[in-house]
């Protein structure tokens, strides 16, 4: 299975924020949008960065509630790895399990095109062992 198969599935839909926005603008969009990342865009195509709930925890334990004021470019994260649409499923697991992050964004041609969670990748090699199990199940029955 490929990344665009998951995106397919799941929909492309990518909520972005500028990197001027201030952390509590932020917060809002997470909340809004039920989600725990976001990616930081000028343009809403282009990858500057990406933020998600754990970087503003840690900004809060350490700086305390004058982070909420903070662009959100100095919390985010600048060098993101990425995966394209025709990276595996198998390889984008590992790159977000050895990476430690849950979040990805998906790029085609350099441009960004979808975001996936480490909850899609889980999901969707279940359903993939399941269908295996199923397909296995019906030919030791026939």
């Amino acid at each position: 299975m490929k990344i665009e198969d998951i995106i397919r599935k799941k929909g492309a839909d990518v909520v972005t924020i500028a990197p001027a926005a201030t952390v509590a603008e932020l917060l809002d969009l997470l909340a809004k949008h039920n989600i725990g990342a976001v990616v930081v865009s000028d343009d809403g195509t282009t990858i500057g960065g990406i933020v998600s709930e754990r970087d503003v925890v840690r900004r809060l334990a350490s700086q305390g509630a004058a982070v909420l004021g903070e662009a959100v470019s100095s919390i985010m994260t600048a060098d993101v790895k990425t995966c394209g649409l025709e990276d595996s499923l198998e390889s984008t697991a590992q790159t977000m399990t050895y990476g430690r992050f849950r979040h990805l964004p998906v790029t085609n041609e350099g441009k960004l095109v979808a975001i996936i969670s480490i909850g899609d990748v889980v999901k969707n090699r279940i359903d993939q062992l399941t269908d295996e199990r199923n397909h296995l199940l019906e030919y030791l029955h026939t």
